[in-house]
Order: structure tokens, then sequence, then C-alpha cells
């Protein structure tokens, strides 16, 4: 099992952030909610932390722990922690390449990595 702090950034509008995953990763071109593997001694929050800051180049100022779902992709055994992230400082950009999509519901681009497909559903049934 791989443990992933995965963040969802939410403007005070609604809008959420989305990502395309980079060419040569697994589901190279999907659309996803960023964020990444935690590294041995790590908390959910500092791996979140660090993770957007790398891919993002953003500064987390506050987040809390939201919904955890486990997946099982053809390359990994995922336990996911989905945080929602509501202030951060910098504006985020793709650092490693990868498409940046501000969203409404529903999203409107595709493919949507199949682990990013029950976090939209979670948002549509807050947003009720």
């Amino acid at each position: 099992m791989t443990d992933v702090a995965v963040g969802v950034l939410v403007q005070p509008d609604g809008r959420y952030l989305l990502a395309q995953r980079p060419e040569g990763k697994p589901y190279e071109g999907y659309w996803e909610f960023p964020g990444g593997k935690l590294e041995a001694g790590e908390s959910v929050e500092v791996a979140l932390t660090r993770e957007l800051h790398e891919e993002l180049g953003i500064e987390v100022t506050a987040c809390e722990r939201w919904r955890t779902l486990e997946h099982d992709y053809p390359h990994a055994y995922v336990r996911l922690y989905f945080c929602k992230v509501t202030a951060w400082s910098g504006e985020p950009v793709g650092r490693e390449g990868q498409a940046l999509a501000w969203q409404h519901l529903p999203a409107d681009v595709t493919p949507l990595l199949p682990a990013a497909i029950p976090v939209l559903e979670w948002l549509a049934a807050e947003a009720v």
C-alpha cells in the first residue's frame, strides 16, 4: 500500500484545482487533484505541504484532512488522504510541466483519474 497526500485546493467561489498528469507517468494526460507520496516519518499534512510546494510552487497556510479513499490501480494500491486546502500563498504553477485548470462542478476536463471521480461527487454533495 502506498500512502498519498492529496490537496483539494478550493477557492471562496467554489472553484477547485485539477492538474494533468505529466508525460511519462502512469495515467499520463489524466486530470487529478495534486499531491504525492508520503515519505518515511512524514505526516499527511507535512507531505502535502512539501508536495504542493514542489509541484505548484505554493505554500499551504490552511488545510484540513477531509476524506480517505483506497483505490487499486494496475500499477499500485493506494490510500489517498484528501485534504481541503483553503488558504495558500503564491499562485499555483505547473512546476513539472503539467497543465492546471480551475474548475467549477461538474469538471469540464477529461479524462479524470478514477480516484478523482468520488472527490467531485463529495464536493457536489457538500454544495447542495
